[in-house]
């Protein structure tokens, strides 16, 4: 990856290379005057946050569904549609801007399913015995910014 073009280009990719470039200097230079390691700590935790906002999102996208699906309420269900709307644009977004970690919704779904459905079981119209225990939903399902699940109450 080169430098400025990498940061553009993938910033999670850059990251991990930038640190580990630091950690090499750090060979190189022992006795610099630079705190090498934990600069690059420090890059490595900027490219976790980007991993932890893909999940975030994933399980605000898994949330919103699940209202949709599960409440009787009718009032907040525009609320709860944006929410989905917007969650989904931003994890698109993030692997957009991220194209290494494009396989990672499909190995941390299970890790946003449980952060989603606990939000949702948030939600006092929600019967919290009748949501499933395991996803219902597909990835591509999940990313599908047309797709919507039918609402168990009649609810359009």
């Amino acid at each position: 990856m080169d430098g400025r073009a990498g940061y553009d280009t993938d910033f999670h990719a850059w990251t991990r290379e930038q640190a580990q470039l630091l950690r090499d200097a750090a060979q190189a230079r022992p006795g610099a005057p630079i705190d090498w390691d934990h600069i690059a700590g420090e890059l490595d935790i900027m490219g976790r946050q980007v991993k932890d906002r893909i999940r975030s999102h994933l399980a605000a996208v898994i949330e919103a569904l699940l209202k949709l699906e599960y409440s009787p309420d009718p009032l907040p269900r525009r609320r709860w549609w944006v929410a989905a709307t917007k969650a989904r644009r931003h994890l698109e977004e993030t692997l957009e801007e991220n194209p290494s970690l494009n396989r990672l919704p499909a190995e941390i779904l299970e890790k946003a399913w449980l952060d989603g459905d606990s939000d949702a079981c948030l939600d006092d119209s929600i019967d919290i015995d009748a949501l499933p225990k395991e996803c219902p939903y597909a990835l591509e399902d999940l990313r599908n910014p047309d797709w919507w699940p039918p609402n168990r109450h009649g609810l359009a």
